[in-house]
């Protein structure tokens, strides 16, 4: 299923149920009053926050949602039944648009609902309109016309940790080491197509995907996939010791977040060597040590996916400095 993070969609609540206007009659009376029963409430337009990253793709061959119309009023003073509210299921960490009003609403946790879009109130019927001067109105009033618009949804994932780096970083093999995740990987520069999500422990690791450099003016993937980062609570740059200078290559990802989003730079943030397996051990203490001397604020930690005692040792402190950051 293609992976979609932004969609613009039209959503209508349901218009109000008409008032009607009905006469009452009786056995052995030619006209006993009004009897005209008052409309129901149309439906409203609720989203609600969900923990699935691909539910706008079920959506992407409807682009129109409808809360249901109230029922009309009915004879005898019945009441018209109030039509059901649309619940439309987003992904946690969407943010929704009126494009009419410009109302912005914002879905960050799992279960969250907020009304969107009002349904139209019910027009009264005749019996409604019945006093001491007007013992046989006539009057009766039609469903409210209910609220509609166009909105965008756009979707910024929400998680714990977000995996960033150049194409080839090994995001996709830790995530998937990590977690159950199945994300695809590949031997060359290859980059994700999409974020890939996974849980470790309760907590909500993303592999963003591949960054280049000019991402930040449009270049590659671009804009498209570094807003994701922005509402991950902690980052950690994967440097491949495959790079001749991984400084240079960490600078890259840096620059790139910072120039797409300043607050991106203040984020907290973790080093990760990897691929040690392809490098010297010489090499590879030298670098963590010229990243640590650097860097001396980010935790720097170096990590093969091939060493299972190391990716359980990586795993555990990592868990200590995700439960420190919640």
């Amino acid at each position: 299923m293609a992976f979609i993070d932004e969609m613009t969609m039209h959503m209508k609540a349901g218009n109000g149920g008409n008032g009607v206007m009905r006469l009452l009659h009786q056995k052995g009376k030619e006209f006993a009053g009004p009897s005209g029963g008052d409309g129901g409430k149309g439906g409203d337009v609720i989203i609600r926050g969900i923990r699935d990253v691909h539910i706008l793709s079920k959506y992407r061959h409807q682009k129109e949602f409808s809360a249901e119309r109230a029922g009309d009023g009915g004879n005898d003073s019945l009441h018209g039944r109030n039509g059901d509210d649309l619940i439309l299921d987003l992904p946690i960490g969407s943010i929704v648009k009126n494009l009419e009003t410009g109302a912005e609403y914002q879905l960050l946790k799992d279960g969250d609902q907020i009304l969107v879009l009002k349904g139209g109130r019910g027009g009264f019927g005749n019996e409604h309109f019945k006093s001491a001067t007007n013992r046989t109105p006539k009057e009766h009033v039609p469903g409210q016309k209910a609220e509609e618009a166009d909105f965008t949804v756009e979707l910024q994932i929400v998680a714990d940790i977000g995996f960033v780096g150049l194409p080839n970083a090994g995001k996709s093999s830790l995530l998937n080491a990590l977690t159950r995740a199945s994300a695809k990987t590949a031997d060359y520069a290859f980059t994700t197509l999409e974020p890939n999500l996974g849980e470790c422990y309760g907590f909500i690791l993303a592999d963003i995907p591949g960054l280049i450099e000019g991402a930040s003016e449009g270049k590659g993937l671009g804009h498209k996939f570094l807003r994701h980062v922005k509402r991950t609570k902690m980052l950690a740059h994967l440097v491949s010791l495959e790079n001749e200078d991984p400084l240079a290559v960490y600078e890259t990802v840096r620059k790139e977040l910072a120039t797409f989003d300043k607050d991106l730079a203040s984020k907290h943030e973790i080093i990760i060597l990897t691929k040690t397996d392809m490098v010297t051990p010489l090499r590879a203490k030298e670098v963590e040590k010229a990243m640590k001397k650097t860097y001396p604020r980010s935790a720097v930690f170096t990590i093969t996916i091939l060493d299972d005692a190391g990716m359980k040792t990586f795993q555990d402190n990592l868990l200590k400095l995700l439960k420190k950051e919640a």
